[in-house]
């Protein structure tokens, strides 16, 4: 049968009446009243409805971090890995109590990786002739690193890095597209905790990006027929990967010129880099066996550009890669880097509207980690995740703190939560893109260099829009999307995809206790987050089912999570 869902929410004056439905009976429920309240509300309109209102705070004074003087507790735990992980456990936010934020993130540093997605698809045979023109196992990889690999740090931080260093592997014009995806993946990986100028040199001689950008082989000028270099990645790489379009203090606030913004680079600085990035090319001619896309891309001097190229006040000569790195080297020097990265990765992993000194204080470990070295990212990740704008709870009653929970985080919030596992390593959770049946989101599968979301989206005629706020989540989703997001999550939260299961049984033990199953799951999944209204719907739903059922425990268990998954309390996290 299908029951309908009709939720209410009302916010000062503005009402919003949301209706959607849901398959009561798949859902195995004796009593669907909690969810009736909570279960397919949207977050798009709930967070319009009551997100909005202040413009971000001013600048803060604050240091860049917080010095813990008293003992953290679970709920300030949790929220930290919220920021800090894929997911995390009841394990993980006692060992964060214990050891406090700073020493977890340096025993994270320290944990290297456990295997390179390039390795795991060698290792499970995907390297087989019948997969060169295939994408075969890139999906089961990526998902099995999320949920399982020990690095959730690292992990986290490469998903920032993919959402804004885009590549998607349909958009990657090369057999064995598989393994050209996950080099670019192993790359952000591997160079998570180096240096963003390293970074960015290991993307610019990554095969995938240079297919996916177009300047896999690109040809210098010819005069002769008027051809011109591609400019592709010249221009996404300064607009997207490190400048941005307009000139930035700081704090990440425009320069103004005339009244107008003032820009950055124009298309005559376009046109000039374009020159630089010409004859990279693979460093071998077979493809027969994929390895060739694990290689750096070199330089073939028949195509490549030697003669001077100017660009951001910047000339370089001589061509090869030399002018590569000098390039790069010029870019990263500008002004604008320091602000323009340091506020993606700020919404990427903590806040869509980070306060002008919350960037400030970032940009400028950035700039000088404290030892005259420039973008440092084990300096950069702890500025970001130790600022108090972070880890305080003055933050917690912000309106413009926080940021929507993008799809994926939701899905391997609750994987790495509650230990889901493949025993045949088969991950076959799959390609998750679709928005009428799935999440809407897929880490990989960007069609365009633009992501899923652009980091300036505000959703329109919205309380955040009228507060000059961004949410750039809100561009995947509507009510579509989370009807869609709802139903896929409560198939896996009943009864997983294929042999990738959840481990109830540590959990299973609150089940007989309502109060103290909700407890643990707003704990571990929502940091503390859901209102006492939310607990007691919950809470509610949970009391309707018979603790001593066959199936009562799994069943309780089950619908505290589903619906704390589904709760605006849970998706618009803090």
């Amino acid at each position: 049968m299908i029951d309908r869902i009709g939720t209410m929410v009302a916010c000062d004056d503005d009402r919003f009446d949301i209706e959607s439905t849901f398959d009561a009976e798949s859902a195995g429920l004796d009593d669907l009243a909690a969810l009736k309240t909570i279960g397919a509300l949207s977050p798009a309109l709930a967070l319009a409805a009551c997100g909005g209102g202040d413009a971000a705070p001013a600048a803060a004074s604050a240091p860049v971090t917080v010095v813990t003087t008293v003992a953290l507790t679970p709920t300030q735990a949790s929220r930290f890995l919220g920021h800090s992980t894929m997911g995390g456990t009841r394990a993980m936010v006692n060992s964060v109590v214990s050891s406090g934020y700073d020493a977890w993130i340096m025993a994270q540093f320290a944990t290297p990786r456990t295997t390179t997605h390039w390795d795991w698809l060698v290792a499970n045979g995907y390297n087989a002739a019948a997969n060169v023109n295939s994408e075969a196992g890139f999906d089961a990889t990526m998902w099995r690193g999320m949920i399982s690999d020990p690095d959730q740090l690292r992990q986290r931080v490469g998903m920032a890095l993919l959402d804004m260093l885009v590549v998607g592997i349909d958009g990657v014009n090369t057999n064995w597209r598989a393994f050209a995806a996950a080099a670019y993946v192993d790359v952000l990986l591997d160079n998570a905790f180096t240096n963003y100028r390293q970074i960015l040199g290991a993307i610019t001689t990554n095969a995938a990006m240079g297919s996916f950008l177009t300047f896999l082989n690109n040809r210098k000028a010819n005069p002769a027929t008027g051809s011109e270099p591609d400019e592709n990645y010249a221009r996404e790489s300064m607009q997207l990967f490190t400048l941005g379009l307009y000139q930035l203090n700081m704090d990440g606030s425009q320069i103004m010129s005339g009244g107008t913004p003032a820009t950055t680079y124009s298309q005559a600085d376009v046109s000039g880099l374009a020159r630089v990035f010409t004859g990279l090319s693979l460093a071998a001619g077979g493809t027969t066996t994929p390895d060739v896309y694990r290689a750096p891309l070199v330089v073939n001097a028949s195509i490549n550009e030697t003669g001077s190229a100017s660009f951001l006040g910047t000339t370089v000569t001589g061509g090869g890669m030399a002018a590569v790195n000098s390039a790069l080297d010029a870019i990263f020097a500008h002004a604008n880097m320091p602000p323009f990265v340091s506020k993606q990765l700020i919404q990427r992993m903590v806040t869509s509207n980070p306060s002008a000194g919350y960037i400030g204080r970032v940009a400028a470990v950035f700039a000088d980690n404290g030892k005259g070295v420039r973008g440092d990212m084990q300096a950069v990740i702890r500025a970001i995740l130790l600022d108090t704008e972070a880890t305080g709870d003055a933050s917690l009653a912000a309106n413009a703190s926080g940021k929507l929970r993008e799809p994926v985080m939701r899905l391997t919030n609750w994987a790495r939560a509650y230990n889901v596992a493949s025993p045949s390593a088969a991950w076959a959770i799959g390609d998750t893109s679709s928005t009428t049946t799935r999440l809407g989101q897929s880490m990989g599968r960007s069609q365009t260099v633009f992501n899923w979301f652009r980091p300036g989206y505000t959703p329109p005629d919205t309380a955040i829009a009228s507060a000059g706020l961004v949410a750039p989540e809100f561009q995947i989703t509507n009510e579509q999307t989370v009807v869609a997001y709802v139903n896929f999550m409560q198939a896996l939260v009943q009864n997983g995809i294929g042999d990738v299961k959840a481990d109830y049984t540590d959990i299973l033990t609150k089940a007989a206790d309502s109060a103290s199953l909700v407890d643990e799951v707003n704990t571990v999944l929502a940091a503390g987050q859901l209102s006492a209204a939310t607990v007691a719907s919950i809470k509610a739903a949970v009391d309707s089912i018979s603790a001593t059922a066959t199936t009562g425990p799994a069943s309780r268990v089950q619908i505290a999570i589903l619906l704390t998954l589904a709760s605006p309390d849970y998706l618009t996290v803090k």
